[in-house]
Order: structure tokens, then C-alpha cells, then sequence
């Protein structure tokens, strides 16, 4: 990547990082969208989204944790069956169409969840999660799958199935969305250095905006500032992003 490449990625990893980090997210549908629209190889974009997505997550976690909203309890059946499956979708090498298509699909679904986070977010803030067993299992093997195949930790598709079913309020949904994003990231980043190309070293650079992305962003979370009119315009970025990718696949 040219150094102009490189800046323009850190400044927009930098906003995407706060946006996301705010609602205990790490960011990699973000990520993935920007390097879509700024032309990085395809190859490449998994492994910097998971491995960006692991540094946010880790200070996410830490957190949101510190606030009292992490629950080991909530989060362990979805780890459950999630972890094999990311497992083998972050081994799996796809042909270059193919992945297009479904990292296409994955980031309107994740410009879909955000406004939904905006329009429909009514869950009380301060409900705690009660997780049931058996949904918990299927629904974290099948994000578990996708977040492998797409290089993003699954939790712009788990936090709306959490709140929506009325498992938990917003706020423990991120405690919860946060650590799930890490350990699949981590699972799906092992998996994939197999057939993956490396790291790109780049990705040093990327790194420190994201984790002041993160320090501003888990600070707006926990602080219960709005975000409303940015999300939006983050949902709408992500929806162009996919139709770049449909257009050149």
C-alpha cells in the first residue's frame, strides 16, 4: 500500500474504530468496508480486519468489563458454537468472486443492524442478560461460520439477535458482543494464517488509530452520549461499500 493509502485507511479506521467501540464493537465490517471503497487486495483485507478487530476487542472488553457488563454466563454458549465454526470459515480460501459476494452481503446486513441500533433500539438500558442454552448454541455456530468466511468477529450480527430477543438491554449486549468478537477474530486469524498471506506490515500504522479510535469510542459508550446522525452516515458508507464490491466482483 502507498503511504497516502495507508493515511486515508488510518483516519477512517480511526472514526470507524469510535464508532463501533461505542456500542462494544471492534470494528471489522468497518474495515473492511473503507479498504473496499480505497481498492486494497482482497487477500489482504481479512487478516488486517481480524487482526485490528483483536486490539479494539481486547480494550472493548476491558471496558465495558470495568463498568460491570460483561457476563460470562451470556457468553459462553454463544463461544460454544461459535469457536468451531469460526474456526473452519477462517481456514476456508475462497475465490476471489465468491468472497466479493459474501463480505457484499455481510456489510449490508451490518448497514441494516446499525440503523436498526438508531431506529429500533428499545430494549431497556438496564436489562441483564439470560441467555437460553440451545438457541444460544445454534445462532453462535452459524455467526461463528460467517465472521470465519468474512474476516469481521460476528458481533454486528449477535448484538441485534441479543437485544431483539430481549436476552439483555444495550449495554450488557455489549459486554457480551465485545469477548465474543475477540475469541472468534482470534480463532478465525489462526485458522486463516494457514492459507492466508500474512499480515500485511501496514498494519502496525492502522493499529494505533484504531486503539485511539477505541479509547474515545468505549468512552462515549459507557457515558450514554448519542451517536445517532454518525451512525447512520456509517450504515450508508457500508451499503456503498458493498455495492463496490457486487459492481467489480
Amino acid at each position: 500500500m502507498s503511504t497516502e493509502t495507508v493515511l486515508l485507511l488510518a483516519a477512517a479506521f480511526f472514526c470507524v474504530a469510535t464508532l463501533y467501540s461505542s456500542i462494544g464493537h471492534a470494528g471489522a465490517s468497518g474495515y473492511l468496508a473503507t479498504m473496499a471503497l480505497v481498492g486494497v487486495a482482497p487477500d489482504s483485507m481479512r487478516p488486517i480486519a481480524l487482526a485490528l478487530n483483536i486490539l479494539v476487542a481486547c480494550f472493548t472488553v476491558a471496558r465495558f468489563a470495568r463498568a460491570g457488563y460483561f457476563s460470562w454466563r451470556g457468553l459462553w454458549p454463544f463461544l460454544l458454537g461459535s469457536v468451531p465454526l469460526a474456526a473452519i470459515g477462517g481456514a476456508w480460501q475462497l475465490a476471489t468472486h465468491v468472497y466479493y459476494v459474501i463480505a457484499g452481503v455481510a456489510l449490508l446486513l451490518s448497514a441494516f443492524v446499525l440503523l436498526w441500533r438508531v431506529y429500533f433500539h428499545e430494549t431497556p438500558q438496564d436489562a441483564v442478560a439470560t441467555i437460553p442454552l440451545g438457541p444460544a448454541v445454534l445462532i453462535g455456530a452459524a455467526i461463528g461460520l460467517l465472521s470465519g468466511l468474512t474476516g469481521t468477529g460476528g458481533g454486528i450480527f449477535l448484538s441485534p439477535v441479543i437485544v431483539l430477543a430481549g436476552w439483555a438491554g444495550p449495554r450488557h449486549t455489549a459486554g457480551i458482543s465485545a469477548p465474543f468478537i475477540l475469541v472468534n477474530s482470534s480463532v478465525a486469524l489462526v485458522a486463516g494464517s494457514v492459507t492466508w498471506a500474512s499480515v500485511p506490515h501496514e498494519t502496525a500504522w492502522l493499529a494505533l488509530s484504531v486503539l485511539a479510535g477505541a479509547t474515545l469510542g468505549t468512552w462515549i459508550g459507557i457515558k450514554h452520549l448519542s451517536i445517532r446522525s454518525l451512525l447512520v452516515a456509517l450504515a450508508l458508507v457500508l451499503a456503498l461499500a458493498a455495492a463496490k464490491l457486487f459492481l467489480t466482483r
